[in-house]
């Protein structure tokens, strides 16, 4: 079959609920003689059954399995023999993972009857829901599968019979799905890596024939790019490549008091889908847009009047841009972000020199980034959302092959963090307006912070997000419903992989919403009386970028922030203060420090002072940029701190984004939930010398951020 995606969530699972009836329990002697196979998809157990069949096996059954099952051999005769089912049996569980009580034993089973009859073997990764309630809880007094019915009120289906116990496997499955999330097993990989251990353990070692430790270690189970084909043949062109490679050079400039009719002539002639309009191309903000679309709309509204239009009078402005030197994926981003087909590129002096369109664009083969954006948008349920996310980690785990760079990889994420943000937010809306509250009772915007605001993210996250509405007050109706639409929304980033917020940095909080003047207050209560237990609210808050929404409430805020922060000096030492005081993580022989697991906390040692360094000096010096590495741009070309130390802070903040995304990506092919640790012996010397370089230059933070906040 091919590789289920590890990163795959349990509730999004294409899966298969399995059970076998035999004439016996010895699997090197037993015979099947019935089998029964449930889908599971979208989160649920459909009823109708993939297969229901019984099996002539050619063996008398014996009276003592008769007596479990009830089946007979004489209900046997005239049943195909397991050859002339073994190709339904196939596609009943091609591409799905099974589930069962003790599956393993129906595999080897399986295994055993394809043996005898010459077939190839079904291919395929199982979960054991036994070993799966184990994780779960470890003192069950029964983990039989009417005890495991029974503690998960589950209703069981006829017992003994295929059908019936693969009913009854696959609602326990659905029922230990949210259990598991729980206790920090959320995806396929996970589980899976976690039933290992545990199988392993039972078996000291040496796993038995009918163990689901054997069933599952398939080429699938170990693949570390395991992914459908579309991921598996991920297009790289739109990051290894440049606007201006694909642009048109020479873009059409009319007056602004150039006649539409005259215009629509002109675009007809040349097969333009676009004209700019304005007086020179030398300034991208004095320069407007009239589309096609744009021609199409004016006439459907003025008729033949609008041929005697100036183009200048609904020319689209201020003109969208990018700079020509950047990456493919960033013009696809803005496309769909602004829903918009038509670009400007502008040189290193604002002038244009070029458009790009979504038909320049789909002379492309089409990347995952792109498929898992439109895959969001369009994902009409949480599982469909929960499939979509799971794509993520193989995306960036291609990029990476293809020498993409870990910070540009974490804009990507970041992106699609916003994405997922807003299309949760978009279901917790539309739920809430069929209920008794009704539509939203007023603008507002929905924004990511912290990592994913900079444009930072990497592949442990959890959620930190914020509303900002337009009206209300606290415990007010409009506050009410914003209460109820966070709680919604931040559910279902966590049913689809992106787990709560320990520190409670959601929407659902009252710390994290509230209207425009209730925001302004709290900055300003922030500004003049912050406390060290407002950091972990203050820091992450000049982080924030608006995903979805009245987008204009969340921007003039920031800048509104940003520019009431920049004199206040007493502030600003305060939230210096989380950048910590750059104490040695070097041992007095000048080696890395290590937990006991031989892993070194990057984002706590050295991400952590870099981004706090450079967000606190942005704000000093007025900086409104969001991402580290443009704060860190800014202060050096204004020559604002020490030079030398900020731009070793650049090589740290890559370096840094770099290991963390190659553990990452390692755990996750290992089943090991994401972290932001890294193994220290896995590194390179020549990493092992630059992370130590890193830590070093952590000990100069506090003099610096000293040395900056003076009144």
């Amino acid at each position: 079959m091919p590789a289920m995606l590890q990163s795959t969530p349990l509730m999004a699972l294409r899966a298969a609920a399995i059970d076998t009836e035999t004439t016996g329990l010895d699997v090197r002697k037993a015979r099947l003689i019935e089998i029964g196979v449930l889908a599971i998809e979208g989160g649920a157990l459909l009823p109708e059954p993939l297969l229901d069949q019984l099996v002539d096996c050619g063996d008398p059954v014996p009276a003592a399995s008769t007596a479990v099952h009830g089946i007979r051999s004489n209900d046997l005769a005239g049943q195909p023999a397991f050859a002339a089912v073994h190709a339904a049996i196939l596609a009943a569980l091609q591409d799905r993972v099974l589930i069962g009580h003790t599956v393993g034993f129906d595999l080897a089973l399986l295994r055993r009857e394809c043996e005898r009859a010459g077939l190839a073997a079904p291919t395929t990764l199982a979960l054991d829901v036994r070993v799966l309630a184990q994780l779960v809880s470890s003192q069950l007094s029964s983990y039989s599968l009417e005890g495991l019915a029974a503690w998960l009120g589950v209703e069981p289906g006829r017992r003994h019979r295929a059908v019936g116990d693969a009913e009854t496997a696959g609602l326990i499955f659905l029922a230990l799905v949210p259990r598991l999330r729980e206790v920090g097993i959320r995806t396929l990989g996970e589980a899976m890596a976690r039933c290992r251990m545990v199988t392993d353990a039972m078996a000291g070692g040496q796993p038995a024939e009918w163990d689901i430790s054997t069933a599952g270690r398939g080429p699938a189970a170990g693949d570390g790019n395991a992914g459908d084909a579309s991921l598996a043949r991920l297009d790289h062109y739109p990051y290894r490549h440049r606007v201006s490679e694909v642009m048109n050079r020479k873009p059409v400039l009319l007056p602004g008091e150039t006649l539409l009719g005259a215009a629509l002539k002109l675009i007809a002639e040349r097969k333009l889908s676009s004209v700019l309009v304005g007086e020179s191309l030398a300034d991208a903000g004095q320069v407007g847009i009239v589309t096609e679309r744009d021609i199409m709309r004016i006439l459907a509204e003025r008729g033949a009047e609008a041929f005697a239009l100036p183009i200048g009078s609904f020319a689209s402005r201020p003109l969208a841009s990018v700079p020509e030197d950047a990456l493919i994926y960033r013009a696809i981003g803005r496309m769909a972000n602004r829903n918009i087909r038509h670009l400007a590129a502008v040189g290193s002096d604002d002038a244009v020199v070029g458009v790009v369109t979504t038909r320049d664009l789909l002379k492309l083969r089409a990347s995952s980034a792109i498929a898992l954006g439109d895959d969001l948008d369009a994902a009409r349920s949480v599982t469909e959302l929960a499939q979509a996310w799971a794509k993520l980690p193989a995306m960036a785990r291609a990029l990476r092959l293809e020498g993409v760079a870990a910070r540009a990889i974490a804009g990507v994420i970041a992106r699609e963090v916003g994405a997922l943000t807003r299309r949760a937010a978009q279901m917790a809306e539309a739920e809430l307006a069929t209920g008794p509250l009704g539509p939203a009772p007023c603008e507002y915007a929905i924004v990511v912070l912290g990592s994913a605001g900079r444009g930072e993210s990497l592949l442990a996250m959890d959620q930190d997000n914020a509303v900002i509405f337009a009206e209300g007050e606290p415990g007010g109706t409009e506050d009410q419903w914003f209460a109820a639409h966070g709680k919604r929304m931040c559910a279902i980033l966590h049913e689809v992989g992106v787990p709560l917020c320990k520190g409670g940095v959601m929407a659902s909080e009252p710390a994290f919403r509230g209207s425009l003047t209730e925001w302004r207050a709290r900055i300003g209560r922030w500004l003049m009386r912050a406390t060290p237990e407002d950091l972990l609210a203050v820091d992450i808050f000049f982080d924030f970028r608006a995903v979805h929404g009245r987008r204009a409430l969340a921007h003039q805020l920031w800048l509104d922030a940003w520019a009431a922060a920049r004199g206040e000096i007493a502030f600003l030492k305060l939230l210096a203060q989380s950048a910590g005081e750059g104490g040695s993580h070097l041992t007095m022989l000048g080696r890395v420090r290590t937990d006991e697991d031989g892993r070194v906390d990057i984002k706590g040692h050295v991400l952590k002072g870099v981004v706090t360094t450079a967000r606190v000096l942005a704000l000093r010096h007025g900086i409104t940029a969001h991402a580290t590495a443009a704060r860190l741009s800014g202060l050096i070309e204004r020559a604002h701190g020490g030079t030398a130390d900020l731009a070793g802070f650049d090589e740290d903040h890559q370096l840094a984004l770099d290991l963390v995304l190659e553990q990452q990506l390692l755990d996750i092919t290992e089943g090991r939930p994401p972290g932001n640790k890294v193994t220290a012996r896995s590194l390179s010397a020549r990493q092992t010398q630059a992370l130590k370089a890193a830590l070093g230059r952590q000990g100069s933070i506090a003099d610096l951020l000293r040395a900056e906040l003076v009144d």
